[in-house]
């Protein structure tokens, strides 16, 4: 029997979930059944314990959640597993939907009282938008929990997805006993999750054994009409995204979890082709392709560095390789790519398609950039949203303005903010989509680069990207409105709006004038990206 290659055996996903579901506890057990850690760290772990180590940033550790994406590789059951945990708080968005570019599938955390909630519904349409195929892991059945099959009916009304349950509880709270595998006959034990019992089916004797006398009988029908009436998995469906199986457990008692992680290595896609500006790739071509979705600084603040994450979209990339940075023209070495589990790492001698890799910079590479063997790709999708909210940054001594505009620049290039530099020369204005993205910068200027600053009410409330077919008439726009008009971190022009009704009234009065609030990495232009403003 040959070795499968080594494409087919990455699986490269996502965790989501509403903040509180039980994401990072989950992220953390994965983590210890594929051999990644000895011991898993806890949210509220005490003093004395190893912290969660997805949570590497103090603002993490002191909140309890999770702020930006953490990547870890690890090997399971002959499967490389690429798994980005996500942050599960709706202001930070932005760095969610980047990572779910770079991802071949999810996994979906639904906390077993509360079912389906906000954020979950959000992330689950980014995901159905980008046809990623989802596993559905129902958590915390060791706490009072609702009615399965209402989950399951929740999640098919709600979200126009099917289910297929792989898994079935058995009871719930005080009174959860364990999991019954609807495809196997095989019953795994809370107190015993190492030892599955074979069953001959839901009357058998053993089964009845496990359970309270009052509520054997009415789980063994539960169990039976699981089987009878719901979906059975169907792996097609599930790879094109209209069907999701579906598993419970506890990731506090470490239940369920491998169930979870096998599901992966089964049933979850390989590297699937990406789309370029220019046309398909396939991941099993034989050059190296890859692109940029994510910027993290000052991970070891000893040395100050930025570290690029890069998703391998084809070929196989070498330690050593150079390669050809596709928005400046120019080659970059590749001298030292490096695996990542969360704040940890180890140099990368080779990485396959499907793989995320994080390339040492100064500040070259920027999210969306695309690096190739020498062709000109650009993938698309890695978008910028407008800001919700903005604010000028003020710093008491003058004589540090300089290191604060070089600090606010490095901290948008990572995407913590947007930076708008206005043209007539003020303060610079950071833009983002929720108040804690704020307080993380706050945090992280007195951190990392020793910058204690205010924040500052802006007059400006919106800000929109700038565009038209005909250059004359968008520099006529930029010349009648000169305090309103900045640039982002790329150069591109911005409109800077003090209200709603201030931003319908321009676009009425200057109808060649396009006012975008996505901006999609999409183009290929003279051997050089840029960013496009989409409506």
């Amino acid at each position: 029997m040959t070795a499968p290659d080594p494409v087919s055996r990455r699986r490269t996903f996502a965790i989501i979930s509403h903040p509180d579901a039980g994401k990072t506890t989950l992220t953390e057990k994965l983590l210890l059944f594929g051999g990644a850690i000895a011991l898993a760290g806890e949210v509220r772990a005490k003093a004395n314990r190893r912290q969660t180590r997805s949570d590497w940033m103090g603002i993490e550790r002191e909140r309890g959640i999770s702020v930006v994406t953490s990547v870890m590789t690890f090997e399971y059951g002959g499967c490389v597993f690429n798994l980005l945990d996500t942050p599960g708080h709706e202001d930070f968005s932005e760095d969610t939907y980047r990572t779910l570019t770079a991802v071949d599938s999810a996994v979906m955390v639904i906390d077993a009282a509360k079912g389906i909630e906000a954020r979950t519904r959000k992330l689950f349409e980014v995901c159905r938008l980008r046809d990623i195929p989802i596993v559905t892991f129902i958590n915390k059945l060791d706490r009072e929990s609702r009615d399965p099959f209402d989950l399951l009916d929740e999640i098919e009304k709600t979200l126009a997805l099917d289910t297929a349950p792989i898994t079935w509880p058995l009871g719930s709270g005080r009174d959860f006993a364990g999991v019954y595998d609807l495809r196997h006959d095989v019953v795994r034990r809370l107190e015993a999750a190492d030892a599955p019992l074979k069953v001959t089916g839901p009357n058998d004797p053993a089964l009845t054994a496990l359970l309270p006398p009052l509520e054997a009988q009415t789980i063994q029908d539960q169990v039976e009409l699981a089987r009878a009436a719901l979906k059975p998995f169907d792996k097609q469906a599930f790879l094109e995204g209209h069907l999701t199986p579906v598993l419970f457990g506890s990731a506090l008692r470490t239940f369920g979890v491998r169930d979870l992680i096998d599901a992966l290595a089964e049933f979850a896609p390989p590297p699937r082709g990406l789309e370029a500006a220019s046309r398909h790739v396939d991941p099993r071509e034989s050059k190296m392709s890859g692109f940029v979705f994510k910027i993290q600084a000052n991970m070891d603040p000893n040395h100050r560095d930025r570290i690029a994450f890069v998703r391998v979209s084809s070929g196989k990339l070498v330690r050593g390789m150079k390669a050809k940075l596709v928005r400046t023209g120019k080659n970059l070495a590749l001298n030292a790519p490096q695996f990542f589990f969360a704040q940890d790492r180890h140099v990368a001698d080779e990485a396959y398609a499907g793989d995320v890799v994080g390339i040492p910079n100064h500040g070259t590479l920027r999210i969306g950039d695309t690096l190739t063997e020498g062709e000109d790709l650009v993938f698309r999708g890695v978008p910028s949203f407008a800001p919700e909210i903005l604010r000028r940054v003020k710093i008491s001594d003058a004589m540090r303005a300089k290191k604060l505009r070089e600090a606010l620049q490095q901290m948008a290039e990572e995407g913590v903010v947007q930076l708008f530099l206005p043209n007539d020369g003020s303060n610079a204005i950071v833009g983002v989509v929720g108040a804690l993205q704020l307080d993380v910068l706050v945090e992280r200027l007195a951190a990392e680069y020793g910058l204690v600053v205010a924040l500052e009410t802006s007059r400006f409330e919106l800000a929109r990207w700038v565009s038209a077919e005909n250059p004359a008439e968008l520099e006529k726009f930029s010349r009648a409105y000169p305090t309103s008009i900045a640039v982002d971190l790329d150069g591109a022009p911005v409109y800077l709006a003090a209200s709603a009704w201030d931003l319908r009234y321009e676009q009425e009065k200057w109808p060649e004038i396009t006012f975008a609030d996505i901006k999609d990495y999409q183009k290929v232009e003279g051997g050089k990206g840029r960013q496009k403003a989409l409506v």
